[in-house]
């Protein structure tokens, strides 16, 4: 089989590997598109992002957007290049370097430096790569409790500093799974996916699954979080265990031990309330599991007349152990 340049970095190598046994097959890896690239622009290879956005789409970009970073993308064509710089510039990166690059190591390679926001539109012929040198807008932050603003919503989110701590006592690690149940508008699943996880949002209302999707997708991070439309612990059934699960309300005795026991050594459980019946709950479990216990009040400066006082919020019960 003939699959160009190096089959294991976005091509078909690993997929056909897999179904062969080790002693069935050799490779004999040429460079890959992103060597190529990085060799012709003069970058350092480890530290470039390297990305296939020729079936995915541009959203994937979003957690690696940040000033001075530096992106090398396949792309479908050359009407995606056109279509890459002008959703940059929607998004305030238009000042960004642009470059397209075509026909790499060949007799008819081309490779034409741009600004996102000057570049004259669809390229003809089968575009290879597109490479990016961010200049712009702030990225996302990489501190956990990014800004409510960011994220669709309909009053239904853990907020800011909440959510730090929440995400502090979940400790999302790289290939790690949650379930994030009750998930609103599945800020806690969105952040602990750009820590490098995966996540499976359960929430019962349409409309705000509606928001986790919409959420999920403006960070490019529907390839690592799934949602269900439907209630804990029936939702639950088919879903492999996870590492971490966030419980951001409505937990009763009966959803606790379906969920505990489907734990396995060393998963974390973090189970907000902000009612006296669940808060005595998290007292009995804190008693019977261990874990840590607190209790945080939350007061912002808010105008009063012609001066400020403290406006609180309600105070949340934080209850995290690990199985």
């Amino acid at each position: 089989m003939l699959a160009s340049g190096d089959p294991f970095w976005h091509g078909a190598g690993a997929s056909l590997a897999e179904k062969l046994e080790p002693g069935e097959w050799i490779a004999h890896s040429a460079p890959s598109t992103f060597s190529l690239a990085a060799a012709r622009l003069g970058w350092r290879l480890e530290s470039v992002i390297c990305l296939g956005l020729h079936a995915t789409p541009f959203e994937r970009l979003v957690p690696y957007l940040a000033n001075g970073a530096r992106i090398v993308c396949l792309v479908r064509d050359g009407k995606a290049a056109g279509d890459l710089a002008k959703w940059l510039c929607e998004r305030g990166w238009g000042a960004s370097a642009f470059w397209t690059l075509a026909a790499l190591a060949g007799p008819h390679e081309s490779v034409a430096e741009h600004r996102a926001d000057s570049f004259a539109g669809d390229l003809a012929g089968n575009l290879i790569a597109v490479a990016v040198e961010v200049k712009g807008e702030h990225g996302i932050p990489r501190s956990c409790g990014l800004s409510d603003d960011l994220f669709a919503h309909d009053g239904q989110i853990t907020k800011r500093p909440v959510r730090a701590l929440a995400l502090s006592a979940l400790a999302p690690c790289p290939g790690e799974r949650l379930w994030d149940i009750g998930a609103g508008s599945g800020s806690i699943s969105v952040e602990w996916a750009l820590c490098g996880g995966t996540a499976t949002a359960i929430e019962a209302r349409e409309d705000r699954v509606a928001n986790i999707r919409s959420n999920a997708a403006a960070f490019g991070l529907s390839h690592r979080i799934s949602v269900i439309a439907g209630t804990a612990p029936e939702a639950l059934v088919a879903l492999d265990a996870p590492d971490a699960v966030f419980i951001g309300g409505g937990l009763d005795s009966a959803m606790f031990d379906a969920i505990w026991s489907r734990l396995a050594p060393g998963a974390r459980l973090v189970a907000h309330s902000v009612t006296l019946e669940t808060e005595a709950l998290l007292g009995e479990l804190h008693r019977r599991h261990g874990g840590e216990l607190m209790r945080v009040e939350i007061a912002q400066a808010a105008p009063l007349g012609r001066y400020r006082s403290w406006e609180a919020a309600r105070p949340v019960v934080q209850w995290s152990a690990v199985r």
